[in-house]
């Protein structure tokens, strides 16, 4: 064994190749010194590094290892593995650069997806068929999801540019790009997505939707399809629906104080309506799909119109529109209030028609709860009556009303606290000078001690960023027969309903944003972004 290589003298032996290997860990050795000299790592905590070899006594092996200890500056464990286990790790190399390595090599010789006349397609049909379900291709959708995955993101964007193709995945609502593909690439790769969701693979002039389900890790994901011709070809987006992910509950997503109590007590009405409003991506599916595993019993007979169905919950009888077949949320509306519901979920209210039967199912003995796109939860009330909800009806129907946007969370592995200038810590205390000392205990936040402030450093984990996951802010407008009163005789005056509100206490976005940055939850920089703040600028000038 060379000198000073730090590796254990006892070598232990692995029967079975681990179900799971890190990416960190696998890519510290390229995959072409692992073929060469029959080492793999499959495991890295900390700064100790667990390496596969089959032979512990290859000289050039070993100083390979001391190569790569001295420049990761890692410790080295060594487990002796037989030929096969070796190969089954080794085969979990997941970098999606090597997978298109391997891709771009089978194209040499192979079907290029270029355009082609319609004799062409005949002929080749069948031949781009068998190509796309055994080339390297198929490994390379493969990689690209599970990488997508493994690092927690809930879109893959696969779009041509004018040289290439380019792969980006959104984590935590920032896209990022993952990888560059050739030009020749990026259809094959389309090409067999759409065939994993059954579309049309011939088919690029006009928009297809479809689905797939995938095994990743031992977790069933489903994924929603979305094709678009555009200018240079044809765009694919892939929503990931993991359930373990997406279905939290209510407090894990943010609802704290008494907003929580308030939701809480309109969810113990037996009829009403509950609404959610917010801008497309602010999370208000993810917090109604929280709400109804709440009341998700078997004495309640709870019914859902969805576009589209984003996850799947047993106990739920969910139905997904079709607009170009005249199955709307209006008329699948009207069908299910004959199929005996106790709670309906409408997933937008997107029209009068829609509006008006809400409003009406909501009065007639069944909880309600809907979306509406609105910027603040006191404008969804004249909203409504705009689109021609009579404001004594909605009064009688409407139980609370609640804004929410989400913020990246601080990456609880590499938190730190941070420090401030005055001025921006003055902007903090002044934006929650109005919150009671009530509301501030159920936060547990104390006015008289000093505010401390936090940020990620970046860590492997969060991929530098100092951010992972996300959580909601809230603003939860309980519908009072002040309110009930204001919506009546002046037809749901956003300014008294406003002043009303903060008469009751009611925190706004900025305020439940404000509260959760004290709370180390997040950072300042973030709940500006989401409320178009000035906090962060103001430590910037400082």
């Amino acid at each position: 064994m060379p000198d000073n290589l730090p590796i254990t003298t006892d070598i232990a032996r692995l029967e079975k190749a681990p179900k799971k290997v890190e990416e960190k860990a696998i890519n510290l050795i390229p995959k072409e010194v692992s073929e060469k000299y029959k080492i793999v790592a499959f495991e890295k905590k900390g700064n100790l590094v667990k390496i596969a070899m089959i032979n512990p006594k290859d000289m050039g092996a070993l100083n390979a290892l001391r190569f790569v200890a001295e420049k990761e500056s890692v410790e080295i464990e060594v487990y002796q593995v037989s030929e096969e286990v070796f190969r089954e790790i080794i085969d979990k190399y997941s970098s999606p650069v090597e997978a298109l390595k391997e891709a771009v090599k089978s194209f040499k010789n192979e079907v290029v997806f270029d355009e082609e006349s319609e004799e062409d397609k005949l002929g080749k049909n069948q031949k781009q068929s068998e190509f796309l379900k055994d080339a390297p291709v198929t490994k390379l959708v493969e990689v690209i999801i599970g990488h997508a995955v493994e690092g927690s993101a809930s879109d893959i964007h696969i779009e041509p540019m004018d040289h290439d193709y380019r792969v980006r995945f959104r984590v935590d609502g920032i896209l990022h790009v993952s990888l560059i593909m050739p030009k020749e690439i990026g259809p094959a790769v389309i090409s067999r997505i759409k065939i994993l969701a059954n579309l049309k693979i011939d088919e690029k002039r006009k928009p297809q939707d479809g689905r797939f389900r995938t095994i990743n890790e031992g977790k069933e994901i489903d994924f929603r399809v979305s094709t678009l011709p555009v200018i240079s070809g044809e765009k694919i987006v892939m929503r990931i629906l993991d359930k373990d992910q997406g279905l939290s509950s209510i407090e894990t997503l943010g609802l704290f104080g008494t907003a929580l109590e308030n939701v809480k007590k309109a969810l113990g009405e037996t009829y009403g309506m509950i609404l959610f409003t917010g801008p497309t991506g602010s999370g208000k599916s993810t917090s109604l799909y929280a709400l109804l595993k709440i009341l998700n019993i078997e004495e309640r007979n709870i019914i859902t119109l969805e576009d589209p169905i984003e996850y799947n919950i047993e106990g739920l009888n969910q139905s997904q529109i079709k607009p170009e077949i005249g199955y709307t949320f209006a008329s699948g509306l009207r069908t299910i209030l004959r199929q005996d519901p106790n709670v309906i979920m409408v997933g937008e209210i997107r029209d009068a028609e829609t509006a008006e039967l809400a409003v009406h199912a909501a009065l007639t003995g069944h909880l309600m709860f809907s979306t509406l796109h609105t910027n603040t939860a006191v404008g969804a009330i004249p909203r409504l009556i705009d689109m021609g909800i009579e404001p004594f009806l909605l009064a009688s129907s409407l139980r609370i009303v609640v804004a929410q946007r989400l913020v990246r969370k601080i990456c609880d592995k590499c938190k730190e606290e941070k420090k401030v200038p005055e001025s921006v810590r003055k902007a903090i205390e002044k934006g929650i000078a109005d919150v009671c000392e009530d509301e501030l205990k159920k936060y547990g936040v104390d006015r008289k001690e000093e505010i401390k402030f936090y940020h990620g450093k970046g860590c492997d984990v969060c991929n530098g960023t100092g951010l992972r996951g996300r959580l909601a802010i809230y603003e939860a407008v309980p519908v009072n027969e002040n309110i009930k009163n204001i919506i009546i005789e002046k037809r749901g005056n956003e300014e008294m309903i406003d002043k009303e509100r903060i008469d009751l206490g009611v925190l706004t976005i900025k305020q439940d944003g404000i509260l959760k940055i004290i709370k180390g939850l997040t950072t300042i920089e973030e709940i500006d972004r989401v409320t178009e703040g000035n906090m962060a600028l103001e430590e910037e000038n400082d």
